[in-house]
C-alpha cells in the first residue's frame, strides 16, 4: 500500500529532524503544517507562521529540504508555501519554490553566498570601534561562561556560517558581556581582515541616527550599517521605547540576515524580558542562539585576578586574592579596580599588600552593604556555601551536610546578631536555646583542629561584606 502524502511529509520530517540540531528543529520545522499534494502536477502545499519563517527556510535550508522532499516524493516536486501574513484576520500568501530542482538549489546558494564576493567592488575597510586588549587571550573560561564563550569562539572562527545568528547575549553588569562580543569582534577581524566588522554601542547608533535625520541623511546611515559583514550592538536594552531607532535597526537587521552577515547583540536581560520594543524584533533577535552570561563564581573571579596579575607583573599574596574574589559580588569590573587600588594604594604608601590594605581597598572600590546582618543574610549565605536549602537547615533532618550548616548559621548568628540564643533557636528550625549553644561549641572546637573548615568560615564571612 503506497503511503499518504501526509505520511510521506511525515516521513521528511523525520529526515529533517535527524539532519538538524533541536534548535534548528523546534523553531522552523516543527511548526510547519501540511496542508495539501497534488499528484498530477506533484505539487506541496505546507503552511508556514510567517513571512519569516519563510524567508529562513529559503535563505538556510534549501538545500536539505530539497534532498528530503526528492527522496520521499520523487523527482519533480514543487513545493508552495502557504505563509501567514496576518493571524488576526487570518490572511496568507501562496509562495512556489522548487527546491527540488538540485540544480536550482545550487544557483540559490552560489548567488546567495558566492555572488557578493565575486561581484560586488572591494569596499574600504573601516574602523572597527574594538577595544584591541579585550581578546579571548585574557577572557578566561569557567562554568558561568562555556557555553557562550565556545559559540562565540566558533562563530568567529567561522563567520560565512549560518548557525547560530544572531547571537544574543544577556547577563548583568559586570558579567564580561563587553569583553566577550568585543573577543569575537577582534578574533574574526583578525582571521578575516577583509571582513567589515563593527562594534557600537546602542547609544552611539541611536546618536548617529538622530544626527543622520537632522542632516538628512537616514539613506546614508542605514547604507552603511548594512555593508557590515558583522555587526556588534552592545546594550541593546537602551533602545527600549525610542520607536524610529529601533524601525531603523529593523531594516538594517533584515538586510544582514537576510544576506548571511553576521550580527551579534548584548544586553542586561534576555530577549523576553525586553520592554518597549516590537514583537517581529523580538522573534528576530531570538532566532539564533540566545545564552545567559552569568556573574563569574569565586573560582573564575580567582583565575581572572590571577591572570591580570601575571599579565601586570604584579605580587599579590594569594590570601588577598581569594579576599578579593570573594567579595567583589562576581563582577569582573569591580575584580579589576580592586587590582588597581590596591597597587596605586600600595605605591602612595609605600605599603605592603595584605589582607588589611585589601579592606581598605574594597570598601572604597565595592559597594558594600554597610546594613547589620539578618538571620535571612546568614543562612542565605551559608546554604549557598553548603549547597544546601534553607528548607533542610530547618529541618529535623541528621545529614551530615545539614548539621553542619544548621551549626555555622547558629555559630555565625550568634557572632553578627545580638539575638540571644533562644531567639536564634527558634528562627533556625524552632529548636531550643541549648541546641544552639551546643551547636557553637562543636564549630568552636573544629576551629581548633581543623584548618580546611577555618577557611571555610573565612570564605561565608568574606561574603558577608563585614570586616572583622
Amino acid at each position: 500500500m503506497l503511503a499518504s502524502p501526509k505520511a510521506l511529509w511525515d516521513n521528511s520530517l523525520l529526515l529533517i529532524k535527524d539532519n538538524v540540531t533541536e534548535q534548528q528543529y523546534n523553531p522552523w520545522f516543527k511548526p510547519i503544517v501540511f496542508e495539501s499534494y497534488k499528484p498530477s502536477t506533484k505539487t506541496l502545499l505546507v503552511q508556514v507562521p510567517s513571512p519569516f519563517v519563510y524567508e529562513y527556510l529559503e535563505q538556510n535550508f534549501v538545500d536539505l529540504l530539497s534532498k528530503v522532499l526528492h527522496r520521499n516524493f520523487g523527482e519533480g516536486i514543487r513545493l508552495t508555501y502557504r505563509v501567514v501574513t496576518d493571524k488576526e484576520h487570518r490572511l496568507s500568501q501562496d509562495i512556489e519554490t522548487d527546491p527540488a530542482d538540485e540544480a536550482a538549489a545550487e544557483q540559490v546558494r552560489t548567488r546567495s553566498v558566492q555572488q557578493p564576493a565575486n561581484s560586488e567592488p572591494q569596499m574600504e575597510d573601516i574602523d572597527t570601534q574594538l577595544d584591541p586588549k579585550l581578546t579571548f587571550n585574557n577572557y578566561m573560561e569557567g562554568e558561568s561562561n562555556k557555553l557562550p564563550r565556545s559559540v562565540g569562539l566558533s562563530i568567529a572562527e567561522h563567520p560565512n556560517t549560518t548557525q547560530f545568528n544572531p547571537m544574543f547575549i544577556y547577563g548583568p553588569s559586570g558579567s564580561g558581556k563587553t569583553h566577550l562580543v568585543n573577543a569575537i569582534g577582534m578574533k574574526a577581524k583578525q582571521m578575516y581582515p577583509q571582513k567589515r566588522v563593527l562594534y557600537v554601542s546602542a547609544r552611539l547608533f541611536q546618536t548617529q541616527y538622530t544626527d543622520a535625520v537632522l542632516h538628512n541623511a537616514s539613506n546614508d546611515f542605514i547604507n552603511f550599517y548594512q555593508s557590515i559583514d558583522m555587526l556588534i550592538v552592545d546594550d541593546i536594552q537602551e533602545w527600549a521605547g525610542k520607536a524610529k531607532t529601533l524601525n531603523t535597526f529593523f531594516h538594517i537587521f533584515n538586510h544582514l540576515f537576510r544576506n548571511g552577515k553576521r550580527i551579534i547583540l548584548a544586553s542586561d536581560r534576555p530577549p523576553v524580558d525586553l520592554k518597549d520594543m516590537p514583537d517581529r524584533l523580538l522573534t528576530r533577535f531570538s532566532c539564533g542562539l540566545v545564552c545567559e552570561l552569568e556573574k563569574p563564581n569565586i573560582q573564575l573571579c580567582v583565575d581572572i585576578l590571577s591572570n591580570k596579575i601575571r599579565r601586570d607583573g604584579l605580587k599579590i599574596p594569594q590570601d588577598v586574592v581569594a579576599f578579593i574574589a570573594q567579595t567583589c559580588n562576581g563582577s569582573v569590573r569591580d575584580l579589576q579596580g580592586a587590582i588597581n587600588g590596591l597597587l596605586a594604594y600600595s605605591i602612595v604608601y609605600n605599603s605592603n599588600i595584605d589582607i588589611r590594605l585589601a579592606e581598605r581597598v574594597i570598601k572604597r572600590a565595592v559597594k558594600v552593604d554597610d546594613k547589620p546582618l539578618t538571620i535571612d543574610d546568614i543562612v542565605e549565605t551559608v546554604c549557598n556555601h553548603y549547597n544546601v536549602t534553607v528548607t533542610a537547615v530547618n529541618s529535623k533532618s541528621r545529614k551530615r551536610d545539614y548539621v553542619v550548616a544548621r551549626q555555622v548559621t547558629m555559630y555565625l548568628a550568634q557572632k553578627y546578631t545580638k539575638m540571644p540564643a533562644s531567639r536564634i533557636g527558634k528562627l533556625v528550625g524552632n529548636r531550643d536555646h541549648s541546641t544552639v549553644i551546643h551547636s557553637c561549641s562543636k564549630v568552636e572546637e573544629r576551629l581548633k583542629i581543623d584548618q580546611d573548615f577555618c577557611d571555610e568560615l573565612v570564605s561565608i564571612e568574606n561574603a558577608f561584606k563585614l570586616k572583622k
